[in-house]
């Protein structure tokens, strides 16, 4: 038991591997520039998103006359344009420095928000949240792209829960921002409750970009970070097997051979089918259902627009709490990322099979089921868990790969799960399916035992991989060793010949 204490005390107090003087220096440093700005970034990302739903139940629906599912063909809108952006983002931070191109697209979101404050129909949102969704595409897989650059497999998780716990936050924080707003703000100088709050997550953005474009460091080749020593610089190079080349390169990188080598690999399949299922899993949060069905729930008398603001919260903050706790947990267990995936396998079937009970049951409106819907909905948060965990254990897995190749993986993943999400929203979850989704909660279960499935068998391939990689280590250092053996004998017969 003690020795269980001192290494969870060693884990939460280290900040690097002591082994390296000056490491522990060094990740506080990139802790502090680089999980600040994309922790806020992501923030701001999530906060737009999840106001989109925060403005539709304040207001938005009646103002711009919404009917049937249009909220859903903004959603899918937004995400055609997001995976359109994925693979040439990240591709494009293997050319333009990071330090550029993550404020440059955050300027061009908080305009795009902005302008959303100006909307008279649901078809004008739907136009400007598709190129809102090709600037915001930048953030997500980007940043996992970077945390692989500079953090190591033991570092990692824990980073990238904080950063996806920051999307979460902005989630849950817009519910009451946009409580507030309406409450304080709506009709102010004409203006509808709603349309300040894209004014104001529009506004608030730009503080952020401006951060970026002065002080984040760029990856560990290319930086050129003040705060950063030349000795810090060239110990981050050697903490990690691969790194970026410390110049833009001069051959194209889109080449037949680098296509076939990376549509051949286990890890292109492996851990694009896997995110495509795993995001799905997330339909019941990323969807808004517990919104969406308070706003046309059986009961009377309605929820206010407060309590269709605020009691939603409670999701993403389950989800922080999960992604924290699955994400320190899997470093600390070495690793071990494909646990997650069975935990939300059962979290969904569970959750659905709530729902659908209470669906079916003799009072549906009653406060018994009522209670089990909003504890199941609740609960369904805790499968945000998967972001943060699935995308580390891509980055653990392609640490021998070059940074371009695994660069294209982290945005295949994201693009793949976006484009069956553009239209497995308006099939499964239609807002016009409120408030009980039956069709949703039958294709969450099969979502989820397929996720149970494909994480057996990916776990399987990564353990392989690794086994087969040390192998291979073993048998060169192996014959290093003899070679400097024998190198010695014969230097030492030559001597003695020459005496």
């Amino acid at each position: 038991m003690a020795s269980l204490l001192r290494r969870l005390c060693a884990y939460f107090a280290a900040s690097g591997d002591p082994r390296q003087p000056g490491e522990r220096k060094l990740v506080q440093k990139i802790d502090f520039f680089i999980l600040t700005f994309c922790c806020l970034s992501y923030f701001l990302n999530y906060l737009d998103r999840s106001n989109l739903a925060n403005a539709y139940v304040s207001g938005m629906k009646e103002d711009l006359g919404f009917v049937g599912n249009q909220l859903n063909e903004i959603n899918t809108c937004f995400t055609v344009g997001y995976v359109i952006g994925q693979v040439p983002s990240n591709l494009s931070l293997h050319y333009i420095k990071p330090r550029y191109f993550f404020p440059t697209m955050m300027v061009i979101w908080a305009g795009l928000t902005m302008v959303t404050a100006s909307v008279h129909s649901p078809t004008s949102i739907m136009a400007v949240r598709f190129f809102q969704g090709i600037a915001e595409s930048s953030t997500f897989v980007g940043t996992h792209y970077i945390l692989g650059s500079w953090y190591t497999e033991r570092e990692i998780g824990k980073r990238s829960g904080i950063f996806t716990a920051s999307g979460l936050a902005g989630t849950m924080i817009g519910g009451f921002i946009q409580s507030g707003i309406y409450s304080s703000m709506h009709n102010l100088h004409g203006l509808s409750g709603w349309r300040w709050l894209f004014l104001i997550d529009g506004i608030i953005t730009l503080p952020v970009a401006l951060y970026g474009f002065l002080l984040f460091p760029d990856t560990p080749a290319t930086t050129t970070a003040f705060y950063l020593t030349a000795a810090e610089r060239r110990l981050a190079v050697s903490r990690l097997p691969t790194t970026d080349s410390p110049t833009p390169p001069t051959s194209p990188v889109l080449t037949w051979s680098f296509a076939k080598r990376v549509l051949t690999s286990y890890e292109w399949w492996g851990f694009i089918v896997l995110w495509i299922i795993a995001g799905e899993t997330e339909s019941f949060s990323s969807n808004a259902l517990l919104s969406l069905y308070m706003k046309s729930a059986p009961r009377t008398p309605k929820y206010t627009i407060s309590q269709l603001n605020n009691y939603p919260t409670g999701v993403p903050a389950v989800g922080i709490v999960s992604t924290l706790f699955w994400a320190t947990l899997t470093d600390f267990l070495g690793g071990k990322r494909y646990l997650v995936g069975y935990f939300i396998a059962i979290t969904g079937i569970v959750t659905s099979a709530m729902i659908l009970g209470a669906a079916a049951s003799a009072d549906p409106a009653g406060s018994r089921a009522t209670a089990v819907v909003f504890a199941a909905y609740y609960w369904a948060g805790a499968v945000y868990a998967c972001q943060a965990t699935f995308f580390a254990w891509a980055n653990d897995a392609m640490r021998t790969r070059e940074p371009v190749f695994r660069a294209v993986v982290l945005a295949g993943m994201n693009l793949g799960s976006n484009a069956v999400n553009a239209w497995w929203s308006i099939v499964f979850y239609g807002a016009a399916m409120a408030p009980w989704f039956n069709r949703g909660m039958y294709a969450m279960i099969a979502t989820s035992i397929a996720l149970a499935v494909w994480t057996a068998g990916l776990s399987y391939m990564t353990a392989r991989t690794e086994k087969r990689r040390k192998e291979v280590l073993e048998i060169t250092a192996a014959t290093a060793a003899d070679s400097s053996q024998e190198g010695s004998a014969l230097e030492k017969r030559r001597e003695t010949e020459r005496v």
